[in-house]
């Protein structure tokens, strides 16, 4: 036993005292120094898009600076009591918060629970990444106990109330005085003071321009909180409450660019530390264009909100009981809220066709031909039901708050609205230049103040049918021809000692069918039985030529899509097809520069010919069959020549849509993170090509594409029977004749005329019963 503690002191108390030193050094290594986060304004990195303008600034000075002393004590009690009520008795941690947070934390297995005091947000939002990871929680926590060892309570308040963020681009209280009520910080008064607090916690959520009745429920959470913890009596928390606030009349956008812009803050994070980038006086140089994002975010957003609606009704956001408490003094330049502008409401009167609806303190009016869409209901068990007669009091009670968009004044100085919801499914959409790999809009979820996940980057989906272009360009290139026709009818396969039959999204069979016309409406049995002839592996090999490096079923529902992807991976296969048969690497920082204009980093289109044009002009031509006789068909409105391809995963989980035109591609992605179905008949043509269609409409129209213009040499046209694949003789084929088209071959693949192609041979081990 004495052994045992002589070993225990003498070796293992050093050897784990040292490991923790180590480990202490590791975490704060590349921290900045106290002094940085106190000296003045700091270059920090700057973000440009590919004009050159300026889209954001990366930097610990992001506000407008205010001395402690000009901060009003109101507010100052107010953010305590709500982001930190043990501020003044820690020394940078809260260790009773800490054990609650980790608790919380295992029993949910991932990092739920904040935990942070004033002093860790204060490290977190001033250098370190936002991303929830218990490595940077325990840089935060190192940094925190620094900051507390230099600097006074005070201090830490003064550089964290300038710092913080409180929505719509206002970093600081200063900015966030001036942008919510036009008005200095150290005029606030307490019912401001408490609003302003507690936005902190979701500047998005709590918004009083987007959601003035949560921000006003928040409101009153923090002056209870001010109460509970003595800085106010009980009747000041309920005078202050019952106090109207007069916002300002300018009500401000949503965030622009917040994806593309997270993405280029984490690679410089990591590629050369935060002392660099928050101090270093970076210039960033992107492939961002601006017009193409904010149309790229609108798209999405509207798109989302269409899936959501034929999803169902799931009634108000929540009910208020009494309305006197919950007015809003309105602005005395009498601004109306801004056409289109999706913000909260609350129905003040029900009738069978109207409901009166109070938004930020204005009546507006609600017609039933403007909620029509609320008769499906979605009941929490995930079943959907129909109203019967419907009308508004049968899903709107006076006190129900909603979310409505403002269409149009009207008459009597009342406002139309119509109801929305905000969309539970997510998305991703992301556009890029073909011929460079530049990056032209990336927009990772329906909101960035909601959720920072970037699904467009890093969500892996299935991807269904927007995989069976590689299927086919697979057989192209080992000269297949588009017109080769296979008997879409049943088939089953025997393997791993069982039986698989693969369908088609009807239920029905088609007979033969040409490639060409199986690609353009998606038939799986063609599809799985012509990946059978060509084989998995030369599959498999042509999708790494294209660019895939994902993992891929070595079996026959690859031909279905059943591997998992990134939007943006997906998209970067498709290019060859548009590029006459380049491969290029994404690309979205050009360059970067130091403080001194020194270059330290260059990103050159890298491009490398994977697959022949004859190859690469035959698929596109094929997928604008897509467009034109098929699934696509929504595509055919934006009358410029598109090619692309849709895409649906098993009980409806994923949508997509890929697609370009000659000049620019695009792929979008809609889905729920937590994979459930999107609901029945929720298509990849229906549910995302919408979003890609409202995209490519708005970039079309600011840079108008040529067509995909002629075969290259090695291409030859001959008129086909679609039914035989046969070559008709062109001098005797009636042009009206609804069973012949023209149909593209790579030169020696075409058939001789009036011959058949040879049948194709099945190859699966497994064995196959037609």
């Amino acid at each position: 036993m004495k052994k045992f503690w002589f070993v225990f002191l003498v070796v293992l108390i050093p050897l784990i005292a040292g490991t923790a030193v180590g480990g202490y050094l590791g975490i704060i290594k590349d921290t900045p120094s106290i002094r940085e986060l106190t000296k003045g304004n700091t270059p920090g990195t700057d973000i440009y898009a590919d004009d050159d303008t300026f889209v954001a600034e990366i930097s610990t000075q992001k506000s407008i600076q205010v001395p402690f002393r000009e901060i009003p004590e109101n507010l100052i009690d107010a953010v305590v009591s709500v982001e930190d009520a043990r501020f003044y008795k820690h020394k940078g941690l809260d260790y009773i918060g800490l054990i609650r947070a980790a608790l919380t934390d295992l029993y949910y297995h991932r990092i739920k629970e904040g935990g942070s005091t004033i002093t860790q947000q204060l490290a977190k939002i001033t250098f370190l990444s936002p991303e929830r990871t218990f490595k940077r929680k325990l840089r935060e926590a190192a940094l925190a106990i620094k900051i507390e060892k230099k600097l006074t309570k005070d201090q830490i308040l003064e550089l964290y109330l300038n710092r913080v963020y409180f929505g719509h681009g206002a970093y600081g209280v200063q900015k966030a005085a001036k942008l919510y009520f036009g008005k200095p910080v150290s005029r606030l008064t307490l019912p401001e003071a408490a609003l302003l607090a507690g936005l902190i916690k979701g500047p998005g959520e709590f918004s009083p321009f987007i959601n003035p009745q949560k921000a006003k429920v928040r409101q009153g959470f923090v002056l209870q909180r001010m109460h509970e913890e003595g800085y106010i009596t009980k009747a000041q928390m309920l005078r202050a409450f019952k106090t109207q606030i007069r916002l300002s009349p300018v009500t401000p956008s949503f965030e622009s660019n917040a994806y593309f812009v997270d993405y280029v803050k984490k690679y410089l994070l990591q590629k050369y530390g935060a002392k660099l980038v928050y101090s270093g006086g970076l210039k960033v140089y992107t492939t961002l264009r601006k017009d193409y994002q904010a149309a790229a975010e609108e798209s999405l957003r509207e798109g989302l909100r269409d899936v959501d609606k034929r999803r169902g009704w799931r009634g108000p956001i929540r009910h208020i009981n009494d309305l006197s408490t919950l007015k809003w003094g309105e602005s005395s330049s009498s601004v109306l809220p801004a056409r289109r502008e999706i913000t909260d409401g609350t129905v003040l009167k029900v009738t069978p066709a109207r409901a009166l609806v109070d938004v930020g303190g204005r009546t507006g009016v609600l017609l039933k031909s403007d909620a029509m869409w609320a008769q499906t209901v979605l009941q929490p068990d995930g079943k959907t039901r129909i109203i019967k007669n419907f009308n508004l009091t049968k899903i709107l009670l006076p006190g129900d708050v909603i979310e409505v968009r403002v269409k149009s004044s009207q008459a009597k100085g009342l406002f139309g609205l119509s109801l929305e919801q905000e969309p539970q499914v997510q998305g991703a959409l992301v556009a890029m230049d073909p011929k460079t790999g530049f990056v032209r809009a990336l927009v990772g979820g329906y909101e960035y103040l909601q959720s920072e996940y970037d699904r467009a980057l890093y969500s892996k989906r299935q991807a269904g049918s927007s995989f069976k272009p590689i299927i086919y360009g697979a057989a192209v290139n080992e000269g297949i021809p588009p017109s080769y026709v296979i008997d879409d009818a049943p088939v089953t396969y025997q393997w791993n000692g069982g039986e698989w039959s693969p369908k088609n999204y009807e239920r029905d069979y088609s007979g033969p069918t040409s490639l060409r016309d199986a690609l353009a409406h998606s038939i799986n049995v063609v599809t799985v039985k012509l990946l059978d002839h060509i084989g998995v592996d030369k599959a498999i090999d042509f999708a790494h030529l294209m660019g895939i490096n994902e993992p891929m079923p070595r079996d026959l529902t690859l031909a279905l899509g059943s591997l998992s992807i990134t939007p943006i991976d997906l998209l970067t296969a498709y290019a060859p097809y548009d590029n006459g048969g380049t491969r290029v690497r994404p690309i979205i920082i050009k360059y970067i520069t130091d403080s001194k204009g020194r270059i330290l980093e260059s990103n050159q289109p890298s491009t490398e010919k994977v697959i022949t044009p004859q190859v690469a002009f035959i698929m596109t031509s094929m997928l604008q069959d897509v467009v034109r006789n098929g699934t696509g068909w929504r595509a055919r409105v934006l009358g410029q020549d598109v090619a692309g391809k849709t895409g649906t995963t098993s009980d409806y989980r994923d949508a997509w849509f890929i697609g370009f035109s000659p000049d620019l591609m695009a792929a979008s992605w809609v889905g729920f993170d937590n994979m459930q179905s999107l609901g029945q008949g929720e298509t990849g043509a229906r549910a995302a090509s919408p979003i890609w269609v409202n995209f490519m409409r708005y970039a079309m129209s600011k840079s108008p594409s040529e067509d995909f213009g002629p075969p290259p040499d090695g291409v030859s046209a001959y008129t086909v029977d679609s039914v035989t694949g046969d070559i008709i003789d062109n001098s005797t084929a009636p042009v009206t004749n609804p069973e012949y088209y023209k149909e593209y071959f790579i030169t020696g693949t075409e058939p001789q005329q009036g011959t058949h192609l040879a049948p194709l041979q099945p190859r699966y081990n497994g064995g196959v019963t037609n």
